[in-house]
């Protein structure tokens, strides 16, 4: 009966992920059918501990997320966890020898989200490192299935595509940052005086990290290149939203992708994969 809970710990992961990021779980269920439920049960985690720190305001965030953290380790030694969330995220960490160090620098990040509202560089790209990244080479653990050079090859690609994403969050959720939770991550930027070479700069750094990000795509395994190019897509189509947007706009308002673009990228990227023309 074991296999009934791990399935069940699993569903509510995914669950978890598509109530709240209909992108990425669409991309993931593009992912082979072997890589989708680890892939689920990562951002199911990441999810949760990204309502600590952002949603739960009138609670007491960092006795929360040194609740979560604790049972994170917690799980992670024993093999089992009666949250479901993490009993999946475990399973998912224990099968895939997902180095421990990830973890860390997951929760160092989310612990700066409740302490820090404005960053220096090296605080910017710790936070980015911990935030993003780590999740993308969590997800590379899964894609590289034990193969230790492939993943040390990939590592610097997959570590771009989790900085373009967290990057282009920045900008997207400015709004909410700023006005709502006043925290600002560009790093000596002021969203009082948010000007076009202001925003150029930021751009280009983004865009140079998908460059380096798709070159990575390309050298991903069969199983797992079409779901993350897709999401790549996703959010290069959301970038060059951004870039279009005047920088007054970005701060009143959240920039989206509506439906029926996500499906044109859906159909223009399969059509690319089926000609080998990524």
């Amino acid at each position: 009966m074991l296999g009934l809970y791990h399935h069940t710990s699993q569903q509510c992961s995914k669950i978890t992920t598509e109530t709240y990021s209909t992108s990425f779980s669409s991309a993931i269920k593009l992912l082979h059918k072997d890589l989708r439920t680890p892939i689920f049960n990562i951002y199911g985690f990441v999810r949760l501990a990204d309502e600590i720190v952002d949603t739960f305001h009138h609670q007491d965030k960092q006795a929360l997320l040194d609740e979560f953290r604790a049972a994170t380790y917690d799980a992670l030694e024993r093999g089992i966890s009666l949250n479901p969330i993490l009993h999946s995220f475990q399973l998912t960490v224990n099968e895939n020898k997902i180095d421990i160090a990830l973890i860390d620098a997951f929760f160092d990040s989310m612990e700066m989200d409740l302490n820090k509202t404005k960053y220096d560089m090296l605080g910017y790209k710790e936070y980015i490192y911990g935030s993003a990244e780590v999740v993308g080479l969590m997800c590379l653990y899964v894609f590289c299935n034990g193969d230790a050079k492939m993943y040390s090859q990939l590592k610097p690609a997959a570590q771009s595509l989790g900085a373009a994403f967290q990057k282009v969050n920045f900008l997207r959720d400015i709004k909410a940052d700023y006005h709502l939770l006043s925290r600002t991550y560009f790093p000596g930027v002021d969203f009082n005086n948010f000007t076009h070479d202001v925003k150029s700069e930021i751009e280009n750094d983004i865009a140079n990290d998908f460059a380096a990000a798709y070159q990575g795509i390309l050298e991903l395994p069969v199983k797992a290149r079409f779901g993350v190019y897709v999401a790549y897509k996703y959010y290069l189509s959301l970038f060059k939203k951004i870039k279009r947007t005047q920088p007054a706009q970005i701060l009143e308002a959240r920039i989206r992708i509506p439906n029926y673009s996500k499906a044109f990228i859906l159909a223009k990227a399969g059509l690319r994969t089926h000609l080998n023309i990524l």
